[in-house]
């Protein structure tokens, strides 16, 4: 059974429209802006731990997301790091990485994780869709989407229903509307 209403830890207005656009009619989102500390660790580790803190905070069910940047060249590598390489270094610094290689493919992964509540283990839900890395397109104004190619455009390029329904976001919360509705979906590993 969905919650009533869900917490969507997030201050970022562009992600929390994406994830209101796909979860549309499902259950009702209220967004929440905590600072939470980042744990340094693999994808999941840190999903889970966030969520874990955030469910503590708030008392109730939330949803947090974790988006990572993977450079096939890197062995995955800035990965869940993305946010500060791309502050640090921008769009063009994120293509210079990758000047000494052949390889430019790329994996964009959206890991959401919920949690019912303080004392309950959360739920890990995964998509991820590979592209590659190129010069930045389209408007700089959301995150990698500007140097992350998919199918011919890059995500800052493409209309915004075409990418609700095929990003690495699109393709994580496509299993976790399917789990709301209470199918069997596994967890993510």
């Amino acid at each position: 059974m969905p919650p009533k209403e869900l917490n969507f830890i997030t201050s970022n207005c562009n992600k929390l429209a994406e994830v209101q656009m796909i979860l549309s009619g499902i259950v009702p989102l209220k967004s929440q802006n905590l600072d939470l500390p980042e744990i340094q660790g693999t994808i999941k580790e840190i999903s889970l731990d966030k969520c874990k803190r955030a469910a503590a905070l708030i008392q109730g069910p939330v949803l947090v997301e974790d988006t990572c940047l993977c450079f096939n060249a890197f062995k995955e590598l800035p990965g869940p790091y993305i946010k500060w390489f791309l502050q640090t270094l921008g769009h063009e610094g994120l293509n210079n990485l990758l000047v000494a290689y052949e390889d430019k493919s790329a994996q964009a992964v959206c890991t959401f994780a919920y949690c019912e509540g303080p004392e309950h283990d959360p739920i890990i839900f995964e998509g991820r869709i590979t592209g590659k890395i190129v010069p930045a397109r389209g408007p700089a104004d959301f995150g990698w989407d500007a140097v992350f190619e998919f199918d011919g455009e890059t995500f800052a390029e493409m209309d915004k229903q075409k990418k609700n329904k095929l990003s690495h976001r699109a393709i994580a919360l496509g299993k976790l509307k399917k789990w709301l509705a209470g199918s069997d979906l596994a967890r993510s590993e």
